[in-house]
């Protein structure tokens, strides 16, 4: 595991014990020191404060509300889960793998965030800013495409159905707990049948996802025109 962890970061970590909760799930451990729901807490704020001074300094003629969108597309939980992936980290991750609902939903990009917590820990902020920036940044986010996506799905979809004359609804299908968070799973029904569905920390998350998957079943574009 430890090879596999020195390619997903770069570099030798120095306390490996960081890097050990960082990769466990509440699933493998449910004792608070040894999972990695703290860590993922901090390395959430030390994302979104990395992405941010990075998008500060790209875009200095831009105002608040596109540094905010465009921050929200990057640190988004599909966006970091995806990135993960790509990664390899979903072969490192401790959790329980009989619960197959959990490797469909974001514990990978948790433990992404959980491990960007263990490397300031570890080696300090200079270390995790040049992680986040030419690790994952570099490598895995098209500013581009980012900037030329709507990523409202929800309002794409409402606005396709109006204009097709369908019917299109959104509809809590359940709610599960992950240690303290709850996940919600949305399903969109386009008259009467379940079309597609998505999950999400909050409902507006997972209805965002269900209605990005559902554009993909209709093979609706989300490209700004």
């Amino acid at each position: 595991m430890f090879v596999q962890l020195e390619h997903v970061l770069g570099f030798q970590p120095k306390q490996l014990r960081f890097y050990e909760i960082a990769l466990t799930h509440r699933s493998s451990s449910d004792e608070i020191s040894r999972n990695n729901e703290r860590l993922e807490f901090l390395g959430d704020a030390m994302l979104g404060a990395i992405v941010g001074e990075f998008l500060f300094r790209k875009y200095p003629s831009q105002d608040e509300g596109f540094l905010t969108e465009i921050r929200s597309r990057i640190v988004r939980r599909e966006s970091l889960n995806a990135i993960a992936t790509r990664m390899g980290i979903e072969k490192i991750v401790q959790y329980n793998k009989y619960d197959r609902g959990l490797s469909r939903s974001h514990i990978f990009g948790n433990a992404l965030e959980a491990l960007i917590g263990a490397i300031y820990l570890d080696r300090g902020y200079e270390l995790t800013r040049h992680f986040v920036l030419n690790e994952l940044i570099k490598n895995y986010i098209d500013l581009d495409t980012i900037e030329k996506t709507d990523t409202n799905y929800k309002n794409q979809l409402l606005t396709w159905a109006q204009k097709n004359m369908v019917s299109i609804t959104f509809e809590e299908l359940d709610v599960q707990q992950e240690g303290i968070k709850r996940m919600f799973t949305i399903g969109i029904k386009m008259d009467e049948t379940i079309i597609a569905t998505g999950t999400g920390y909050n409902k507006k998350d997972a209805g965002q996802v269900a209605a990005q998957n559902a554009m993909q079943h209709l093979g609706i574009s989300n490209k700004r025109n």
